[in-house]
């Protein structure tokens, strides 16, 4: 992450996603450096079984809206593989995410789990990115969670974008009904 993230310039919205797109890959490079172990068993994508929420930031719902991910409907249906650089996603239907129950409910598990394996990763948010279940991991994800959600605060008010932090499921429920927010311009 560059050092622009501590100067006080606004930035425009398509700045910040490109500040989250570099802070996301100095996570994986963290990441990458403790090794820690996943079967990817896609458990923890299970929230009510697993006993744990998922939460992400505002700009963190507006970046996944906004990278290419493959909807979990053409994940299942064989439409498209889960390499999100052959196909785009179909812009006109954002989210097709069985997000509510029948019931009003907000559906158990993350809706881009598709056959125990995740259709988002390369949009997922940053509570997501730096979970482990392994016990080895549990000294350095805390620390790394905090400083990466800190830099997002930053980017949120250099961007001019009002600092939310909700539920994940419900956070992409809303943006089924909100529309994007309006370009800024630098300056």
């Amino acid at each position: 992450m560059d050092n622009r993230l501590t100067d006080s310039d606004s930035i425009t919205l398509a700045d910040a996603f490109v500040q989250v797109k570099a802070l996301y890959e100095g996570l994986d490079a963290e990441i990458d450096f403790h090794k820690p172990r996943c079967v990817a068993s896609g458990r923890c994508c299970h929230f009510e079984e697993y006993g744990h929420r998922l939460y992400a930031t505002r700009l963190e719902l507006e970046y996944f809206r906004n990278v290419e991910i493959v909807p979990p409907a053409q994940a299942a249906g064989g439409e498209s593989s889960l390499d999100t650089k052959t196909k785009p996603p179909d812009r006109t239907i954002s989210f097709p995410l069985p997000l509510i129950n029948d019931n009003g409910e907000i559906a158990p598990g993350c809706p881009w789990q598709v056959n125990e394996l995740c259709t988002a990763r390369r949009g997922r948010p940053l509570g997501c990115r730096v979970y482990f279940c392994d016990p080895t991991s549990t000294h350095w994800q805390a620390n790394a969670y905090e400083r990466y959600h800190r830099l997002l605060k930053i980017l949120h008010d250099k961007a001019g974008l009002a600092y939310a932090y909700m539920e994940w499921r419900a956070g992409l429920g809303t943006l089924l009904f909100t529309p994007p927010p309006p370009p800024k311009e630098n300056g």
